[in-house]
């Protein structure tokens, strides 16, 4: 994995940094969730393009790291349309790294325990929450509803 930073965030100086996932061991990996319809279109690129030699789906004309500023520039175009004109101008899905915070927050609003939520995310729960506490919203009726449950109550209706 070589996640850009910036020369001024790596210990090499250079803008690209090879290392692994944090707090990971060498060779560590993560399972995370995909929807079928994601999924599909997965297997649609890997079918039409490949990945490079070292498993990157996405690279550059001379498949090398694809450039941030090609890949930011396509971003901003989908962004144009598939955004009204107001939630362009917002800070709604402004970077690619905000989908990440989106299916974060989707998780923990779709009622996924945070400690299944963290495991997936590479966080710790406490940081987890630190984070996305303030995301969780809508959720106070249907937690009311499985306290009353638990406790063999009369369900709320």
């Amino acid at each position: 994995m070589t996640p850009e930073a910036g020369a001024a965030w790596t210990d090499t100086g250079r803008r690209r940094e090879e290392r692994g996932l944090k707090h990971r061991a060498v060779g560590e990996t993560r399972n995370v969730p995909c929807p079928p319809s994601l999924t599909a279109l997965l297997h649609a690129h890997l079918d039409e393009f490949e990945t490079t030699s070292d498993g990157r789906l996405f690279y550059g004309v001379r498949g090398d790291a694809l450039p941030t500023g090609t890949y930011c520039r396509v971003w901003q175009a989908a962004r144009e349309k598939a955004l009204s004109a107001d939630e362009v101008t917002s800070p709604l899905a402004r970077r690619p790294y905000d989908l990440r915070h989106a299916a974060v927050s989707t998780w923990l609003n779709a009622g996924v325990p945070s400690t299944q939520v963290a495991d997936w995310a590479g966080h710790s729960v406490a940081v987890l929450l630190q984070i996305y506490a303030k995301c969780i919203s809508g959720q106070e009726d249907a937690a009311r509803q499985r306290i009353a449950e638990a406790l063999g109550e009369p369900g709320r209706g």
